[in-house]
């Protein structure tokens, strides 16, 4: 096998290891061996077009179009003409197909189904299109090193949607293919050097066998992939990279110390709320009788850097037989404590442990630790919640408005770590919440203004198709177009506390869920949420809930009203019915307070979904981001590579004329003046301009002054001109050997002359390439030409009649 086979070869052998990453997403795992099918077909046709040979343009788009007509072979035969030729209506249903995938893909939990012809585009399209930059990277191109970029991101998107505890070993096999790939170059370059040999022989007697200075990398190859792999799993601090089994990416220590460093939960929030089927997630059994204001916490998040909050690293220690009061509930705040069962989904893997606020006992099986600022529970290595069922004794606080209104200043520790704001953070933030509660009198009632703002008086709309944003003016652009959902709400009321001196962070977990017959409550996807919680010293860390429609709003933040309304009811995180409301939608005479209590009509469904449009198919949703991201990512690729387009082209021009060895006369005369045309034309690169009223003899001496050449490139330019001189002039001319090492000699003579910028403008932006412009021009003009001689004469000579 030739070396650059064997590159190929390669090539697919690195592309099917790194899609190995894809086989827990998608079942059944078959689709392997399909994929590897196609993806040799993509392969023997790049080999044979380089084979014949094409210009590498013409093998990569060749291959390209291969590709889409197996793609369209599979997914839209009855699109396409005759089946196999892709059409408008084909590109039409693999819009329809890709934009059916995203769907699928948000309503599916993993491992997806296969049989979604969606998903199934998705999978193969990707692995194609990623096995296609490979190939045309390394075996086209000849360089293997950059082929790594796709390859890690076809294994990163598969471990970032992975929920499996063996993502180390694909990334081995990933990286065992990629290793294979670089090995496969550097043979193939060492063996343009001929035999290689290893020295004397090691005992007398023995022949010297060949040793491939190849062994040497392969060894130091496969070390550093097997030291990679050991320091990742040792070492704490790099835990949830891509190595990461947890799914949390967390470091947790061991003994009784230790740090948490944990990710951004609300990441998959989003998503969770836009699934077109709510799972359950959660079942759960309370002793309580009030179960809408039964929120489910899983983490806290603290720290604001501007652009986001996210957990802060704390310490974490055991988990405690009896866990302490928590941080500022003094003892004359009314409280219950309350028994609640809770049952996750085998398919529900987190990494914190979902409970009623504030704890006072777990009973919970496994490894867990306990984080006593948020007063939360981690699982410790790979420990999670799937298919756990688990005990949890929680405090019912309730404390009334005239507490929370006469609460004192909190101490300086916590003001100055929960008051902390960032000075990225734009003006208008700030400025909004002093002119919210300018009328309060205390920080309560700052509290309750701000919640009011967001849920009642404030014209806010709930959106769940809003991004999340984390640049340094997402709160501002909220607080400007007043459309999102809870993580809008509760990031920007807890940073307007902020700015006004009362402490406050960001609660992460589920909203109260749906009553069962049985008694029990359904906590679904659909109910993930996130809201505010401030600190008021005596009662400590406070539920708000700024967000409208969504969970239940605190009884200490409504005051006393007359009437039958019920403040304690939920405010249902899903619609309770899919059916059209036939009551009429609320009229703007309902007041706010009576919106405040949820006795108001709502629009209905229906109404509600007109208003939400559907957006274009390209649109992020659920997990379909990293479809965007690779197209994005190809776009990019593509508008990159637009400025070395004369670069390729002059390349490809160069060997072209320098590749030629005819034997007849009349070949090597074209084989001169092509050697000629390349060497003036690679001067003028280097700012020596072609002067055509000159002999070739006049030319080559002027190309060695400007050129400042020395004496062994000017006879190689004076070698070239003679030779052209003969061809030109002589009656019987002698053929010259030797001229394309003459040529390359005088481009490596003109490269060492110039100085960087030269070099660096003879190579990226050529001169010469204006030929190709006037070459198009002039064939142009023969076309006009051609047209207009057989064109037939459309008017009859003057005086003659039909």
């Amino acid at each position: 096998m030739s070396g650059r086979g064997r590159l190929a070869l390669c090539a697919w052998a690195a592309t099917l290891m790194a899609a190995c990453a894809l086989l827990p997403l998608v079942e059944p795992v078959t689709w392997i061996v399909q994929a590897a099918f196609l993806l040799g077909v993509q392969t023997v046709v790049g080999a044979a077009t380089r084979r014949i040979p094409l210009a590498r343009p013409l093998t990569v788009a060749t291959q390209a179009f291969v590709t889409l007509v197996m793609l369209t072979l599979i997914f839209a035969r009855d699109h396409a003409f005759l089946g196999l030729i892709p059409g408008p209506d084909a590109l039409v249903h693999f819009g329809d197909l890709l934009r059916q995938g995203g769907d699928d893909i948000a309503r599916y939990a993993i491992p997806a189904p296969l049989a979604s012809q969606g998903i199934k585009l998705m999978v193969f399209g990707g692995v194609l299109i990623v096995g296609l930059v490979v190939d045309t990277l390394a075996v086209t191109f000849r360089s293997a090193a950059p082929a790594g970029l796709p390859l890690l991101a076809l294994y990163s998107v598969a471990a970032g949607l992975s929920e499996g505890h063996a993502d180390w070993f694909w990334f081995l096999i990933a990286a065992i293919g990629y290793l294979l790939l670089l090995l496969a170059e550097g043979r193939d370059r060492l063996s343009q050097w001929g035999r290689v040999f290893g020295g004397a022989p090691r005992s007398p007697g023995a022949v010297s066998a060949p040793v491939a200075p190849v062994r040497t990398g392969r060894r130091i190859g496969v070390a550093s992939l097997g030291i990679a792999l050991v320091v990742s799993a040792a070492l704490p601090s790099l835990n949830g990279g891509l190595l990461d089994t947890t799914g949390a990416g967390m470091g947790v220590g061991n003994g009784s110390g230790g740090t948490i460093s944990a990710v951004n939960p609300l990441l998959s929030l989003r998503d969770n709320l836009n699934v077109d089927e709510d799972r359950q997630v959660l079942s759960v059994r309370t002793q309580s009788n009030n179960t809408s204001d039964l929120y489910l916490r899983i983490v806290s998040l603290d720290d604001f850097d501007g652009r986001t909050w996210k957990p802060s690293k704390r310490s974490i220690g055991a988990l405690p037989k009896d866990f302490p009061t928590p941080v500022g509930l003094g003892s004359d705040i009314k409280r219950t404590e309350v028994e609640t069962t809770i049952s996750a989904a085998n398919w529900y893997k987190q990494s914190y442990l979902p409970m009623p606020y504030p704890p006072s006992g777990v009973q919970v099986r496994g490894n867990w630790r306990y984080e006593p600022e948020g007063m939360a529970l981690v699982g410790d290595h790979g420990q999670n919640t799937g298919g756990l069922t688990y005990d949890v004794q929680s405090l019912d606080v309730e404390p009334t408005a005239e507490q929370l209104a006469a609460a004192p200043a909190a101490p300086s520790a916590i003001e100055r770590e929960y008051t902390d704001l960032p000075d990225s953070l734009p003006g208008v933030v700030a400025r909004t919440a002093r002119e919210v509660t300018a009328d309060a009198k205390n920080a309560y009632e700052q509290a309750v203004d701000l919640q009011d703002y967001f849920a009642v008086n404030g014209g806010f709309e709930y959106d769940t198709q809003v991004e999340v944003g984390d640049g340094p003016n997402a709160i501002a652009n909220f607080l400007r177009d007043k459309q999102g959902f809870c993580v809008h709400f509760s990031f920007a009321m807890a940073a307007m506390a902020r700015s006004l001196g009362i402490p406050a962070r960001v609660a992460v977990g589920f909203a109260p869920g749906t009553p069962q017959a049985d008694g029990s409550v359904s906590v679904g996807l659909k109910d993930a949420h996130a809201w505010p919680e401030l600190y008021f010293e005596g009662v400590g860390w406070t539920r708000f809930e700024p967000t409208p429609t969504r969970g239940t709003v605190p009884s200490y933040t409504i005051p006393d009203a007359t009437g039958s309304v019920d403040p304690g009811v939920a405010r249902p995180s899903t619609g309770s019915s899919t059916a059209p409301s036939v009551s009429p939608s609320a009229s703007e005479s309902c007041s706010a307070q009576l919106r405040k209590l949820e006795a108001c009509d709502s629009a209905s469904p229906a109404a509600a979904a007109a208003r939400g449009g559907g957006g274009p198919w390209w649109a992020v949703q659920g997990q379909w981001w990293f479809v965007k991201l690779l197209f994005w990512v190809l776009g990019g690729l593509l508008v990159l590579s637009l400025p070395l387009v004369p670069m390729l082209l002059r390349l490809r021009t160069r060997s072209a004329r320098l590749g030629g060895h005819g034997r007849s006369d009349a070949d090597a005369a074209a084989h001169t003046l092509a050697a000629w045309q390349e060497l003036t034309d690679t001067a003028w690169d280097f700012g020596i301009p072609p002067d055509d009223s000159q002999t070739p003899r006049k030319a080559a001496a002027r190309i060695v002054r400007l050129g400042q050449l020395d004496p062994a490139v000017a006879a190689s330019v004076h070698r070239v001109a003679d030779a052209v001189e003969q061809v030109l002039y002589a009656p019987r001319p002698r053929p010259t050997a030797g001229l394309a090492q003459d040529v390359h000699r005088v481009i490596a003579g003109l490269r060492a002359s110039a100085g960087r910028s030269t070099r660096a403008r003879a190579l990226l932006a050529p001169r010469s390439t204006a030929r190709m412009a006037w070459a198009v021009s002039q064939w142009w003009s023969g076309v006009k030409a051609r047209v207009a001689a057989v064109r037939p004469a459309l008017r009859k000579p003057s005086g003659q009649e039909g």
